[in-house]
């Protein structure tokens, strides 16, 4: 049984055990209430291991909005960090609005549920490595990879709090009271997990979804890359880079193409994978619990989708993949030429798209119009919009399925649609562009130079790109002359053809398909990328690198904590709300990033309540809240 598929048997069986379903860690001591007679044995062990890996995902644990509990981070890291807006309608969810807008308070439910959601997972790692003592069927072997694996996720759940919260307690399987204060730093508390991960896992694995000594290698080169401990890291990544492999023993390596890595189809045996959290759609169960919920509201409304329109890309981010005359990205002015938008443009009025060249990343992060929608079609543009006035014309598209997966890789037992498209926490481009931060630091400009080219060469891969051909598959008609697509008969507006002679997607508009002036052409979008010949400093390595990671790990959950720890946010997220505020209603996107203040989320103030103990609680609040 895979952990996939055992997922739900774990919940039903850490929830008869007092274990499960807490919706605040202080209020339940951290060693739970533990069965002995039940759990004391090597098969005990592997149900609460498999819970461990079941609280990855944030589903189903402390809240309904699986999106604010989500591993990815995309509501703390894309919307906050200006991927995205919120989207969906702008009566609803405001605390959302506020985390994308860096004014968030410390009354917002979603904190509060994404500080349970973790602690949760941690609880269920610190009742492993308790048990592991009592457990007499095991060798020490066996109970030291067992020790491995909870310590590894123990160790990524912390790094999630860290990054988000600054100073949070420290729970382990020693602790004995709970109500633990947040006055010191954790991160020799991580770096420790992550270093016995490293030592003592495998360099395989038999479950394609547990991690392997080559992702805890990876995940504490991260924790030293966030601390700037730059000789630590490169030294792993030299290790990494060279000889390191999945949990299947593939060794790690770019995926052929970029949109592979949001393919189901393309994950056992992606080369990419560092950690990623499995997800399984239609499992049998009647619920959607084991799909990707966390991003299952994040679809386009309208059009064949069910809910919900949130999380839409910002125009910000559609201008930084313009590219030069020589390829390369835009870096300073970005946002002089914008990319044409449909804001104001009706899904039947004539539009014309952008003429430029552009990074071909773009198409398969954001949906736009008049380009192919995976292939459901050309984008019609704000008929599958909610709220364009509010948030824009743009749609996600890393996290949605294709037409002909649905069947298998959508889930519509819930009322958002589950997919079985994995959240990766690491994957080897973000490897790759640590490690060039690294090889700045450490002068070797060149190394640098290799690892973020090797990123961009994968992304110039031409069979990669979108094409008209994407557009075949749900199409009215492929034809082969303008004759044969004028004497269609039976269409509906905003149906397209496919069209060989010209190589383009035709869509009609509506009021006769006999007359050329009711279709409208799209062509194939000018993409052009190249490498970097070199870099003649740090400072054009560095604007290199973070300009990198912005595209290509763009509405992943990455970009508000990158900005943090470069110490660039305040800078970067003003400029951001200077810029994309007047393009939409100003109640939406009407933020302000404080230095000092909101490089950290507020310490969630029902936790601090029940912290209290004689009237002053243990728990601090962080500064400026």
């Amino acid at each position: 049984m895979t952990i996939d598929q055992a997922k739900w048997m774990i919940l039903v069986l850490l929830t008869s055990l007092g274990l499960y379903g807490c919706s605040d860690f202080l209020e339940t001591p951290a060693q739970g209430a533990l069965s002995e007679e039940v759990l004391a044995d090597a098969a005990g062990v592997e149900a609460l291991l498999i819970g461990v890996y079941g609280a990855l995902d944030g589903q189903a644990i402390v809240s309904d909005r699986a999106e604010a509990t989500d591993a990815s981070n995309w509501v703390y890291g894309s919307l906050a960090g200006g991927d995205a807006h919120k989207g969906e309608s702008i009566g609803n969810t405001s605390g959302y609005t506020q985390i994308s807008n860096n004014n968030p308070n410390p009354s917002i439910s979603y904190i509060n549920a994404k500080w349970s959601a973790v602690y949760e997972g941690i609880s269920r790692a610190n009742a492993v490595l308790r048990l592991l003592d009592q457990v007499e069927d095991m060798t020490e072997e066996e109970k030291t990879l067992a020790a491995a694996e909870a310590r590894f996720l123990r160790g990524h759940y912390y790094f999630d709090l860290r990054k988000m919260f600054g100073r949070v307690p420290w729970i382990d399987e020693t602790t004995e009271d709970v109500n633990q204060p947040n006055d010191r730093e954790i991160w020799p508390d991580i770096e420790a997990d992550f270093m016995f991960a490293m030592e003592n896992l495998p360099p395989t694995q038999s479950d394609i979804g547990r991690v392997n000594s080559w992702a805890a290698a990876a995940y504490l080169a991260k924790a030293y890359v966030y601390q700037d401990k730059w000789t630590e890291a490169k030294a792993l990544y030299d290790d990494i880079i060279a000889n390191g492999n999945t949990s299947q023993g593939v060794p790690y390596d770019l995926i052929a193409n970029f949109r592979d890595n949001f393919d189901p189809d393309m994950e056992d045996g992606n080369p990419e994978a560092v950690f990623a959290i499995e997800m399984v759609a239609n499992d049998g169960t009647g619920t959607a619990n084991n799909a990707n919920l966390g991003l299952g509201s994040a679809m386009p409304y309208g059009g064949p989708f069910a809910c919900c329109g949130y999380f839409q890309p910002t125009q910000d981010l559609v201008n930084s993949y313009r590219t030069d005359d020589d390829g390369l990205p835009i870096f300073d002015s970005y946002n002089e030429e914008p990319v044409n938008h449909d804001l104001n443009v009706g899904s039947t009025d004539r539009f014309t798209p952008y003429q430029g060249t552009l990074d071909p990343r773009l198409d398969w992060t954001v949906g736009r119009r008049g380009v192919p929608y995976h292939d459901w079609g050309p984008s019609p543009g704000i008929a599958w919009t909610r709220e364009p006035q509010n948030y824009g014309p743009y749609k996600p598209k890393k996290n949605v399925y294709w037409s002909y997966q649905e069947s298998q890789y959508a889930d519509f037992n819930d009322w958002r649609t589950g997919t079985a498209i994995n959240t990766y926490i690491i994957r080897f481009a973000d490897v790759l562009l640590m490690a060039a931060e690294a090889e700045v630091e450490a002068g070797s400009l060149d190394q640098a130079l290799e690892y973020v080219n090797r990123v961009r060469r994968r992304a110039a891969n031409p069979d990669g790109m979108i094409s008209y051909d994407l557009n075949r598959h749900l199409a009215a008609a492929e034809l082969d002359n303008e004759a044969a697509m004028l004497a269609l008969t039976g269409l509906n507006s905003l149906d397209w053809v496919v069209r060989d002679d010209t190589e383009s997607t035709w869509v009609y508009l509506g009021g006769g398909a006999g007359d050329i002036s009711n279709w409208l052409e799209y062509e194939d979008p000018n993409y052009h990328i190249e490498e970097y010949d070199s870099f003649d400093s740090a400072e054009e390595a560095w604007e290199a690198i973070r300009f990198e990671r912005k595209l290509e790990l763009a509405m992943e959950g990455h970009r508000f904590f990158d900005l943090v720890r470069w110490g660039v946010a305040e800078e970067v997220m003003n400029d951001f709300f200077a810029y994309e505020g007047p393009f939409l209603n100003i109640t939406t996107r009407n933020g302000n990033f404080t230095s000092g203040v909101n490089e950290y989320y507020p310490i969630p103030q029902n936790q601090i309540d029940l912290s209290t103990v004689d009237g002053v609680p243990v728990l601090q609040q962080n500064p400026g809240y």
